[in-house]
């Protein structure tokens, strides 16, 4: 799988990323066990095998046990760290204890203190990537300046991004970081297509809900990543028109569904990196055959259709 640079830095990743939502074991606070791990080390393995380099972490994803379960991975194995791309995201609070509600914290010292955690239980020196996972209603831009500051003279973060941030959120940051917002990390598939459909109905009685997002981002070098570009297998029930058109598809080009539905992504001139969350090697590997599935103007624009429920104006 041949990688490519993402714009304003020196890393090259490959065209898909491996989620790491659904690695560690259950969303629960109980701990984290040998088979999580074995499971964890396995996954990486495969994607390794199969040319994909880049890993998405968070802070929260399955209590933190995603995290440690790859922390352990990489301890077993030296020189394993070296081979990835890891990214992490910070941003989300769960509820520690009774009465509390989940909410978003990006003052400076929840953004250190999630890194600094975050680096003792990969056992790692330095993230390739931080991004901000949620927008902070109460974020202080100058705050989150301040840690990005200490985190990259620290040498503990090489690059900063963002997640779910609009075009509005991105500028604001831009005024006051001075090192590069070099990506966006946005929900994206057949069944949430707004952010590249979008670009077809501007002057027509159709809503537009990404307000030039993806534009916005290509044009100041921020690099697309498509969270949950699956949408959980629901695009794949036959039941659907879009399921339908995705398995004629698959028939057609002798591809599995997933490899369709990720081609479609890939098929945007945006290169939009895809992120896939799975802990089994054998449907990573049918993803992995999108980077190989070449999609037609017809088929395309034939999925983007279905998916819309509507021929394009």
């Amino acid at each position: 799988m041949q990688k490519f640079p993402i714009p304003l830095t020196d890393l090259h990743v490959s065209p898909l990323a491996l989620g790491t939502m659904q690695l560690g074991g259950a969303w629960d606070k109980d701990p984290l066990t040998d088979l999580a791990v074995e499971t964890t080390a396995a996954i990486i393995e495969a994607a390794l095998g199969l040319g994909i380099n880049h890993l998405d972490l968070a802070d929260i994803y399955t209590f933190g046990k995603s995290d440690q379960a790859i922390g352990r991975v990489l301890a077993a194995q030296p020189g394993l760290r070296q081979q990835l791309v890891i990214q992490q995201k910070c941003g989300i609070v769960l509820p520690q204890e009774p009465g509390h509600i989940q909410h978003y914290n990006l003052s400076a010292g929840h953004i250190v203190t999630v890194v600094e955690q975050t680096l003792t239980t990969l056992g790692t020196d330095y993230l390739d990537i931080l991004a901000l996972h949620r927008p902070d209603p109460l974020a202080v831009p100058e705050e989150v300046a301040t840690a990005f500051d200490q985190l990259h003279q620290t040498g503990k973060v090489r690059w900063f991004g963002v997640s779910n941030h609009s075009a509005g959120q991105l500028a604001l940051l831009k005024r006051w970081v001075d090192q590069p917002i070099v990506l966006n990390q946005l929900e994206l598939s057949l069944l949430r297509h707004q952010l590249i459909s979008d670009g077809i109905v501007t002057n027509t009685s159709s809503p537009q809900h990404s307000q030039g997002l993806l534009d916005y981002c290509r044009l100041h070098d921020i690099f697309v990543q498509a969270w949950s570009p699956l949408a959980q297998g629901r695009m794949f029930d036959t039941a659907s028109p879009l399921g339908r058109v995705v398995a004629a598809t698959a028939d057609e080009l002798g591809a599995p569904a997933e490899a369709v539905a990720l081609a479609w992504i890939l098929r945007h001139p945006a290169k939009i990196q895809p992120i896939v969350g799975t802990g089994d090697p054998e449907r990573l590997a049918s993803c992995a055959k999108a980077v190989a599935t070449a999609l037609s103007r017809q088929q395309w624009y034939r999925l983007l259709e279905a998916s819309r429920g509507q021929p394009a104006p």
